[in-house]
């Protein structure tokens, strides 16, 4: 039986995306976490009632780093001002906010070395859970790969070149997770 290129190139193709996926993922959660310097991006995730509508609070206001330890809220209608403060309260950031009537205020404390520590082994986790969703997603590759090799729809051949593309599409996902954890390591631990 011949090869059915289309089947491989689109099993490899979505093994691809689910590759830049799960790192896209990782490196979105890592800006979520607080490195002791005010990050806008910790709010990312945090939703305001609008109007009957959840939504960002970036989409509602102006965000703003004030001196590197302050982020600065300035919502378009004033009349949220309660809303986001009570969102950022009941969020798990760890900041409360402070509001003054126009903006909201979020300071950020400067981090313990002890507290960098703790916040360096939470980035460790989630690197190791990164690579492993990354393992698994070659495995399945694999798998489909090995059904097709098995019911003689490819040969040993071919199927060790698409093993070995897949590995290298693997390693190269490991990669860029473990830069952007060696990147926030630095952060973090940078006073």
């Amino acid at each position: 039986m011949a090869l059915d290129i289309e089947k491989v190139e689109m099993i490899i193709m979505e093994t691809d995306e689910k590759f830049e996926k799960t790192t896209n993922v990782f490196k979105s959660d890592l800006t979520q976490i607080r490195a002791g310097r005010a990050n806008p991006h910790v709010l990312d995730k945090i939703k305001i009632d609008y109007y009957g509508t959840p939504s960002p609070i970036n989409q509602v206001g102006n965000i703003s780093v004030q001196d590197g330890q302050c982020l600065v809220i300035s919502p378009w209608d004033k009349a949220l001002l309660k809303t986001i403060e009570k969102a950022i309260q009941v969020s798990d950031i760890g900041i409360n906010p402070t509001n003054d009537g126009n903006v909201i205020r979020l300071v950020f404390p400067t981090l313990t070395e002890e507290r960098r520590k703790e916040i360096v082994k939470q980035v460790k986790k989630m690197s190791e859970d990164a690579k492993v969703a990354l393992r698994n997603i070659r495995r399945d590759c694999l798998d489909s790969l090995k059904k097709m090799n098995k019911a003689k729809e490819m040969t040993d051949d071919e199927y060790a070149g698409y093993e070995a593309d897949v590995e290298k599409s693997v390693a190269k996902a490991i990669e860029a997770v473990e830069k952007a954890t060696a990147d926030k390591e630095k952060e973090i631990l940078t006073v």
